[in-house]
């Protein structure tokens, strides 16, 4: 091992990708410093969706992702990558995209190293597919798991593809996260792998016995031999089975985190802080006492939910499906009406000065509930605007509307009296959507009774390189 343990941490999420190297602090094991950082937006929508699945379906093209991935590390100090002794990787849960084993990628020459391009794979179906409808989520058998099952879970996408596109499965030996894929890539790992985390956010995984619901998944015809192997969060997958972007071949990798886990981890200094995420989603999390088990039955009307941390620990989450998406659809509409008028403007100005116009306005009587994708709790809920006024119409009082109700519809998801009583004392803001727009971070300081501080766009891609580099640098590979 290099005397200079630089890490590299990776986080693939919906909108971006992000990269991060990170060293601990001089003098302060417990402290990091972030050297460098790079962020990429992936534009991966898929332009053609599964025509089985309809308009609800939400397909991501992985090609993009891992090109916005090498163009994040192509902007990173290549003498820094060189020095890695370590990578981290987080991503967006819940979601699954398949390939076929030895076949899911191709490694060519891209200047200075090599470089992976996928092959045999196809989309990423996204946690924000709604192809599941709830008469085909009651079909489903109960699964042995404190968790329940929605649209956009892994196993449940699995569920409907055996039954609409059974054809589809025969071509692929292996299935993941996007983040798995990637781990797998880089290891050249003969088997897909997945951690505790990932596991959990796919549906019929039991956290307690770290296993998946083999017996209740091979009677209802579900095809179990796709599954992954499970490894604990923050175990070794293996190493680098070749030079990356200057990073050298025989590099420990990190077997993929959850996007939530790995922001918690950078961001959660104190077992009394919280962490509220606002990046694509919304989750506000805090971190459960240890010996905590929740109930094993499934309720899926239960706002809350309890997902697995680190070292068999939980974390309480209220995830809501409403965040920077929602902002992004109103820019979206925006755009779309005045092309309309025949007038032409791009989304990121639309974006900037509604912010503006926003942060002019402190208050508003105009009431949004911003729930365009329902909740999973909910998932028949949608969106409404209420106590319109004639006053109340502008830009401005629209956007701190829609902020506000963000921020109001986690609060009807998990009260903060709740966070009290659990022993919060502060809340630390993190995520892509909170970062850039300072009206949400209004909102926020507004609404909670905790003091409030502020992260970083790269907490994930942080996370995920400081549990590299606090939990596996001493480890054996799983």
């Amino acid at each position: 091992m290099a005397a200079r343990s630089v890490i590299l941490g990776i986080d693939l999420g919906t909108t971006s990708v992000k990269a991060a190297l990170v060293e601990t602090a001089p003098g302060d094991p417990s402290g990091f410093l972030v050297l460098a950082s790079c962020a990429r937006a992936a534009r991966a929508e898929a332009a053609a969706q599964s025509a089985a699945a309809g308009p609800q379906g939400r397909e991501q093209d992985v090609s993009r992702i891992i090109q916005a991935l090498n163009e994040c590390l192509a902007a990173l100090p290549q003498q820094l990558l060189q020095e890695v002794c370590g990578i981290g990787v987080s991503g967006q849960m819940h979601g699954v995209m398949f390939w076929k084993t030895g076949q899911g990628c191709e490694w060519t020459e891209g200047g200075a190293s090599p470089v992976f391009e996928p092959r045999a794979v196809s989309h990423l179906v996204t946690w924000q597919d709604g192809r599941c409808s709830s008469e085909f989520l009651a079909s489903l058998p109960r699964p042995e798991s404190h968790l329940s099952v929605a649209s956009g879970f892994g196993c449940a996408t699995i569920f409907w593809l055996s039954k609409n596109s059974p054809e589809f499965l025969k071509s692929y030996d292996a299935v993941g996260t996007i983040h798995d894929y990637v781990v797998a890539m880089l290891c050249g790992l003969p088997r897909s792998l997945m951690c505790d985390q990932n596991a959990a956010s796919w549906g019929y995984f039991n956290t307690q016995s770290q296993s998946w619901n083999l017996e209740i998944l091979r009677t209802s015809g579900f095809p179990i031999h796709l599954l992954p192997d499970i490894a604990e969060a923050g175990s070794l997958a293996g190493r680098t089975s070749r030079a990356w972007f200057g990073v050298p071949k025989g590099t420990r990798v990190g077997v993929a985190l959850g996007d939530l886990q790995a922001s918690v981890y950078s961001c959660m200094a104190q077992r009394t802080d919280a962490v509220l995420n606002i990046s694509t989603s919304v989750q506000l999390a805090t971190s459960m006492p240890p010996g905590f088990q929740p109930a094993q039955t499934p309720d899926p009307t239960a706002p809350v939910t309890y997902f697995p941390y680190f070292d068999r620990t939980y974390l309480a989450v209220a995830a809501s499906l409403n965040g920077g998406n929602v902002l992004a659809a109103f820019v979206h509409m925006l755009v779309q009406w005045m092309a309309d008028l025949g007038l032409e403007v791009e989304e990121p100005t639309v974006y900037s000065c509604m912010i503006q116009a926003a942060a002019q306005q402190r208050d508003t009587c105009l009431t949004i509930t911003p729930t365009v994708w329902g909740e999973r709790h909910l998932p028949d809920q949608l969106a409404s605007v209420t106590r319109i006024s004639s006053s109340d119409l502008s830009l401005g009082h629209v956007t701190r509307a829609l902020c506000r109700g963000i921020v109001q519809n986690l609060h009807s998801m998990l009260p903060f009296q709740q966070l009290k009583e659990w022993g919060v004392e502060r809340v630390i803001g993190s995520g892509s959507a909170l970062s850039r727009n300072e009206v949400l971070k209004q909102e926020v300081q507004r609404a909670f009774p905790f003091p409030v501080s502020f992260g970083q766009d790269v907490d994930a891609a942080v996370g995920a390189a400081l549990v590299m580099l606090r939990r596996n640098l001493n480890q054996k590979e799983s």
